[in-house]
């Protein structure tokens, strides 16, 4: 028996900076994930994938990750994901450097 099917969002990295990215609903791309699109539909979900998966000169990577529908967006719903949308694990640089205290 299959499991069924939970939200999801497009996520992949960004080609140039590096960045994770997630894919919003008007095609675009957004490094906060509270702004990605939210797959409910898992064929939606699969073509959200493949027209991401076209954009290789833009992005690497792509992937559908679960999430938690949240009130002001998607949560990961695991820690990698928690991790990835955090941003670079050295705070001098990227989403981080921004909270950084030092």
């Amino acid at each position: 028996m299959s499991r069924p099917f939970t939200p999801k969002v497009v996520t992949a990295n960004d080609l140039l900076i590096g960045d994770v990215i997630y894919q919003t609903v008007d095609d675009g791309w957004t490094r906060d994930l509270a702004k990605a699109e939210i797959l409910t539909d898992e064929a939606d979900a699969q073509l959200r994938l493949l027209h991401a998966e076209r954009q290789h000169t833009r992005l690497v990577g792509a992937y559908l990750a679960d999430v938690n529908e949240g009130p002001d967006g998607p949560l990961p719903a695991h820690f990698r994901e928690a991790f990835r949308a955090s941003g670079p694990s050295n705070h001098n640089h990227g989403k981080q450097e921004r909270t950084s205290h030092v």
